[in-house]
């Protein structure tokens, strides 16, 4: 990701193959729907309106050291909704640049969906991350997994990820020490 020369472009590529998310939800994240605190990040998604998903330990680092310019995470000085709005040229470019094949961004949401299964994730926890529409009757009517346990797999997938990757994993925030508060 050196290639790209920009921080928040960096951390927004990261963050859509990290999550799974859509290129515009992601745009679109705003500070106040990323709780550092309970590690959570609200999305605006096409098929619920909004989801609750986790802030993993790398996400969490990335997305901190960024600028905080105005109210959207992925910030853009030069664009004229303050938010970045098109990352393909440059995704493209540092594709070309470090000698990997052509993805798309919506292809980092698809091999989000794909590298999930080397952690053996289940199929509708990913669904649950990705915002997809819940298609089996017992997905739609008898699963609704919490914020936790969706945590527990999405730092599995995202560690996996970051080892074959060769970045180094982080310490600081733990998942097994994160526990569920009943209030």
């Amino acid at each position: 990701m050196g290639a790209i020369g920009n921080l928040v472009m960096q951390a927004y590529l990261q963050a859509l193959l990290l999550t799974g998310a859509r290129a515009t939800e992601m745009g679109r994240l705003k500070w106040a729907d990323a709780d550092f605190e309970w590690h959570s990040l609200t999305l605006r998604d096409k098929a619920e309106g909004e989801r609750t998903i986790p802030l993993t330990p790398y996400l969490a680092q990335l997305l901190a050291a960024l600028p905080r310019r105005n109210e959207y995470v992925f910030s853009s000085p030069s664009a004229k909704s303050g938010r970045l709005t098109d990352a393909n040229h440059r995704h493209t470019r540092a594709l070309r640049e470090a000698g990997l094949p052509q993805v798309t961004l919506h292809g980092l949401r698809r091999s989000f969906g794909t590298l999930s299964e080397w952690v053996e994730c289940p199929v509708g926890v990913v669904a649950q991350i990705q915002g997809h529409k819940l298609s089996a009757l017992a997905e739609k009517h008898y699963r609704r997994r919490p914020l936790d346990l969706l945590r527990l797999w999405h730092t599995r997938i995202e560690a996996w990820i970051r080892d074959q990757a060769g970045i180094e994993q982080a310490h600081e925030t733990d998942a097994a020490t994160i526990r569920l508060v009943r209030g």
